[in-house]
């Protein structure tokens, strides 16, 4: 199977249903940013702590998923991958779970810390742009899954705390702004 085909060498593209779309519309710009997303989330792995990683391992499985629903124009479709309301609920058991570990926080912090903890915050404001790339989406179309906009609206959250974690675990204070 050939990689290139062409197809997209006048600004267009494919959806699923094989429907051709610019690739300036919302649509492909909010699918376009989880990809990036879920790049930047794999340049975390290995973080050095199982724990976390296979976390991410997850999310970027649901992040693939979320870009598949973006780039399906039939809502209708039984057989199109979806996130659903038990994948924000799992992200958000999780950050439950991690935030045990955490003092509680009592201002803003500074992204930064370990490789690690830093590549995490990197993550957290892709995401935060994938949201607002997937909001932007939803106000053109009517037909967006919610719950996949909930979900990265939690993982940016998520990614937040598993920053914190990794770099409590590694000893690094945070460091808050000054005003």
């Amino acid at each position: 199977m050939k990689i290139y085909t062409g197809r997209g060498d006048e600004g267009m593209t494919d959806l699923r249903d094989m429907s051709r779309v610019s690739k300036a519309s919302p649509r492909i710009e909010s699918y376009g940013t989880v990809d990036e997303l879920n790049s930047v989330v794999g340049r975390i792995r290995p973080s050095g702590y199982d724990d976390i990683d296979e976390k991410l391992a997850a999310v970027q499985n649901h992040l693939h998923i979320i870009q598949a629903d973006f780039a399906n124009p039939d809502r209708e479709d039984e057989d199109a991958p979806r996130v659903t309301d038990e994948h924000v609920e799992d992200l958000e058991d999780w950050m439950d779970a991690y935030d045990d570990e955490l003092e509680p926080l009592e201002s803003f912090i500074l992204p930064g810390g370990s490789d690690a903890g830093s590549k995490l915050h990197h993550a957290r404001s892709v995401c935060r742009r994938a949201e607002r790339r997937a909001v932007a989406f939803s106000a053109d179309t009517e037909d967006v899954n919610e719950d996949a906009i909930a979900y990265l609206n939690r993982l940016s959250d998520a990614l937040f705390v598993w920053a914190r974690v990794v770099n409590q675990r590694e000893g690094i204070p945070e460091e808050s702004p000054e005003y």
